[in-house]
């Protein structure tokens, strides 16, 4: 009988060891990590979709009407300033400054015979004044017709590469249509549209002369090689879009970006007394971004915050937080609003070394 009670305190101490042991380990299963957000200066990058336009895209139009008797250029061709590209078949506008030149020649001898009279007080001077307002008249006549037969011979206005031709070579021209366009791709303007608040940002940062310069991702998601300049920025916002459009300027001296082109400008902004918290540290309510946050009876309570910036890793939080906020790290679709937990702190600058990210 004494046998049989040992086994059974023997038994009971057992299991009420178990039971602690269990406890214990169930205690330290549900012992959560809870940091707080960095401080830290840092720097973000803002992308925007962005328009790529030639410095200078003008079209070639006719100026005269007629035949293209000759194209001189090819399409996609670069050509340089004074170049021939077209030429208009002459033959009428060359007949017509023949005959604007014999009429020149005719009234240049009227005048000097009605001079020779004039001079001798055989004729009034008003003939002598019609006659040389007939002359004036015929000189600007031949200068219309010259410039009517210079129109017939078509140059590049600047150095610059061609788009497809319009027109074929004897194509039947009216003044004014379209022959080809030109651009001049030497340098570029990139257009992107910027949101009001990060313009504001923009222009309160702006002051220490870096911000105006900006990179380009090309649609092939590389980097463009040169860096561009902001140079100008639109007056007016868009009422529909929120938005106001800025212009910045890139170097193109291989002629890589050509007019029209798309590509993504990225813009770096600097950040004093950030703060910093993990991305794993927030969840989402209807496009809405939360955090828990532990109060000081250890109970945690859902906040919502807002996002001033998203890296890897990271967000950069514009507000909803403080640098004494302790939020809770991990677990938390383990954790139910107004719960208490017990939890083990972690610097912040440890958890955000630990997510290997770089941060000045």
């Amino acid at each position: 009988m004494k046998k049989i009670l040992m086994l059974v305190s023997l038994s009971a101490v057992w299991c009420c060891t178990g039971c602690t042991k269990e406890e214990e380990k169930k205690e330290e299963a549900v012992r959560y990590q809870v940091t707080s957000p960095l401080v830290s200066d840092t720097t973000i990058t803002k992308e925007y979709v962005s328009q790529i336009q030639a410095i200078r895209h003008i079209e070639m139009r006719a100026q005269q009407r007629g035949y293209i008797q000759n194209i001189f250029v090819d399409e996609g061709q670069y050509v340089h300033q004074g170049q021939m590209m077209f030429q208009i078949m002459p033959k009428l506008y060359e007949a017509e400054l023949q005959k604007a030149q014999a009429e020149a020649n005719f009234a240049n001898i009227e005048y000097q015979n009605t001079k020779k009279l004039a001079d001798n007080k055989i004729v009034a001077p008003n003939e002598l004044s019609m006659a040389n307002a007939k002359l004036d008249k015929a000189k600007a006549e031949v200068s219309l017709a010259q410039t009517h037969l210079g129109f017939t011979k078509i140059k590049a206005p600047f150095s610059g590469i061609m788009d497809h031709f319009h027109v074929r070579q004897g194509s039947l021209v009216d003044e004014g249509d379209l022959l080809t366009t030109l651009s001049d791709n030497s340098r570029m303007w990139v257009y992107f549209n910027v949101p009001e608040a990060e313009y504001l940002d923009y222009r309160t940062k702006a002051q220490s002369g870096d911000l105006t310069n900006v990179h380009l991702l090309m649609a092939n998601n590389q980097l463009f090689p040169f860096s561009g300049k902001v140079e100008t920025i639109e007056a007016d916002f868009n009422n529909e879009t929120g938005n106001i459009a800025f212009r910045a300027t890139f170097p193109n001296p291989k002629g890589l970006l050509r007019h029209g082109e798309t590509g993504t400008v990225q813009m770096t902004l600097p950040l004093k007394h950030a703060l910093i918290i993990p991305q794993k540290a927030t969840f989402e309510v209807l496009e809405k971004k939360y955090v828990y946050v532990v109060d000081k009876d250890n109970v945690i309570r859902s906040r919502e915050i807002t996002v001033a910036a998203e890296m890897p890793h990271i967000f950069v939080v514009r507000s909803g937080l403080t640098k004494n906020d302790k939020i809770l790290l991990e677990g938390l679709r383990q954790v139910k609003e107004n719960e208490k937990i017990q939890y083990k702190f972690e610097q912040p600058a440890a958890v955000i070394a630990h997510l290997s990210l770089y941060a000045e």
